[in-house]
């Protein structure tokens, strides 16, 4: 009952309520970074596989400018971050607009992170049951290493997550995702293709 309706429910009125809660602090960010990050745009979209594997597209606050080289390409990643770029992933405010992909149903506040569309191909029949369920803004690998265990681990962990999701993982879940974000542990470097609580990339 949890896993097919009450979760949902709770997403729907957790996502809400932080949208409208914290509506003054997305639109002083959004400001920020928009000066910040020298007309490269105060968000960042990019389609990810959701429930099922339905491909979706995921908001993020960008933390990057779009600095190119002579040739037109991309700086590297850490010369392209700006100091209100590492504060808002440090402080995991990046993932906040994400609040508007679990409004959406797209995600869920608890749920294996959604990667990269190119992974898609690579998943193993095991590692691809973390689409039996809504991706989330945090999960169970994230509180359990992060950036700090293999890749293999993290899928296992993601896994485990879909065949035991409950209300009482989900709700330690949260608080241990609290206290990783106060207690800045395993926070993402922004070197990285993909990590933190959510991903890095060109965003």
């Amino acid at each position: 009952m949890y896993k097919h309706f009450f979760k949902r429910a709770i997403d729907i009125i957790a996502s809400g309520s932080g949208l409208l809660l914290l509506s003054p602090l997305l639109l002083v960010v959004t400001l920020w970074l928009h000066f910040a990050n020298k007309g490269a745009g105060a968000f960042f979209f990019q389609e990810r596989p959701g429930k099922n594997a339905r491909i979706f597209k995921i908001y993020k606050f960008k933390s990057m400018t779009d600095a190119r080289d002579a040739d037109g390409n991309l700086l590297p990643n850490e010369q392209r971050i700006t100091k209100a770029g590492k504060f808002i992933r440090n402080t995991s405010i990046d993932e906040l607009p994400q609040l508007w992909n679990v409004l959406k149903g797209d995600m869920s506040i608890i749920g294996p992170r959604p990667l990269p569309i190119r992974y898609l191909e690579l998943y193993s029949n095991e590692q691809a049951k973390r689409h039996d369920v809504r991706p989330g803004i945090s999960g169970w690998a994230q509180v359990n290493g992060r950036n700090n265990i293999s890749w293999a681990r993290k899928f296992e962990l993601d896994v485990y997550y879909v065949k035991n999701l409950s209300l009482l993982l989900d709700v330690k879940i949260i608080f241990l995702t609290i206290k990783k974000v106060f207690m800045k542990e395993d926070i993402n470097s922004g070197n990285n293709t993909v990590g933190s609580i959510g991903f890095n990339g060109n965003n």
